[in-house]
């Protein structure tokens, strides 16, 4: 008789489990946005935290489709060949945000090496759709990295965002199991060349999952570099399994190891750090205050 063992995913801490929603607003935000034909991140990254954003009313917006060029090990989105690019979905996000009455809204997007400009067109027009129906919103932009175009970064800069977040992901010696056809230098050279083009009209963001085996030296190392490139906003959390055929969870690092983390990302000069096992790149992003001389 042969013994098949089979593969599971591991039992989650007690720290990482969630609450279901008691209210309907969770319903009203899902119906709004099935409306409205719209994609967040929160549903097609298989995000834990989609119960309590959506039940507050909040949503990260995922545009340019849900399929995805890239095949990341650690990413639920789907990898397969995009559809064409929707003209009216600028105007559908901004009909949502100004439905769910949102100050703070995250645009962020599938990576699109199809397009010659990797959809950072399609970011701008988004931007500036969200701008004019929404007066006195704060926009933060979580782009892929567009092949480090310097046309592409100036087309989404060119819709003046407040927050430009692009993430590193994690260490850089596990960025090439993790991160298709992306890499550690690339993101911190487009994290740099926003800043060299801006300066300090805008901010920068960037955010890392721990728990794939990286070293505590790995990941000091990672926020050093990031704050080399002039990164002022950081975010840290757990990464999750979401199906078996992605990367398996090597550590559930503890509640206790990430608030020692945060403490030294604020000694290295983060404007702001969130950094705890249920954070995610846009999971609170509007407790950042941004200075009334950056809107």
């Amino acid at each position: 008789m042969t013994v098949v063992e089979l593969k599971t995913r591991p039992r989650l801490p007690d720290w990482l489990r969630i609450k279901l929603p008691t209210s309907d607003r969770f319903a009203r935000t899902h119906r709004l946005l099935d409306e409205l034909k719209l994609h967040t991140v929160c549903e097609s990254a298989k995000c834990l935290n989609h119960w309590e954003c959506w039940e507050k009313g909040t949503a990260t917006f995922m545009i340019s489709g849900d399929r995805c060029t890239r095949a990341c090990g650690f990413c639920a989105v789907s990898t397969a060949k995009p559809l064409p690019l929707e003209a009216d979905e600028p105007r559908r996000v901004a009909e949502a945000t100004r439905r769910m009455k949102l100050k703070h809204i995250v645009i962020t997007a599938v990576a699109r090496d199809d397009l010659a400009d990797g959809g950072a067109n399609h970011f701008r027009k988004t931007v500036e759709a969200v701008r004019e129906l929404n007066p006195g919103i704060v926009i933060e932009v979580l782009v892929p990295d567009f092949n480090e175009s310097d046309v592409a970064i100036e087309s989404v800069l060119a819709a003046s965002p407040h927050i430009f977040n692009h993430n590193l992901e994690t260490v850089r010696r596990l960025t090439p199991s993790a991160r298709h056809r992306a890499t550690y230098d690339r993101s911190l050279s487009v994290l740099r060349r926003v800043k060299d083009k801006r300066g300090d009209t805008i901010y920068t963001k960037s955010g890392m999952m721990l728990g794939l085996g990286e070293t505590e030296a790995e990941v000091l190392k990672a926020l050093e570099d990031l704050r080399l490139v002039g990164c002022d906003i950081l975010t840290l959390g757990q990464y999750l399994q979401p199906t078996l055929k992605h990367l398996p969870v090597v550590e559930f690092v503890s509640p206790v190891k990430f608030e020692e983390y945060g403490r030294r990302a604020g000694e290295l000069g983060f404007v702001h750090v969130a950094s705890g096992p249920m954070v995610r790149s846009s999971y609170h992003a509007d407790e950042f205050n941004l200075p009334s001389a950056h809107r």
